[in-house]
């Protein structure tokens, strides 16, 4: 358990990076700071993945490997989908 919930927590701190430095050239253009814009994207790319785990562990308590991948997978575009 404590495995998966260290992978999990990584996993989200990795969807904040590339969510927040996906958004450095963009925010700057829009006269928003840097921190500012990697702050808001990173945090929203957590939000996205948080309620996909929280809706699969209300469906029945427990979360499973396909269950945490298929969160990820909603941020991750590029992964090719099985």
């Amino acid at each position: 358990m404590k495995s998966k919930l260290f992978n999990v927590f990584m996993r989200i701190v990795a969807v904040f990076g590339a969510s927040g430095l996906s958004v450095i050239g963009a925010s700057s253009m829009f006269g928003v700071s840097t921190l500012v814009g990697i702050f808001i994207a990173g945090t929203l790319g957590v939000a996205t993945v948080t309620e996909a785990l929280a809706r699969a562990f209300l469906d029945d308590g427990k979360l499973t490997d396909k269950e945490i991948d298929s969160a990820f997978k909603k941020i991750d575009k590029k992964r090719i989908i099985e």
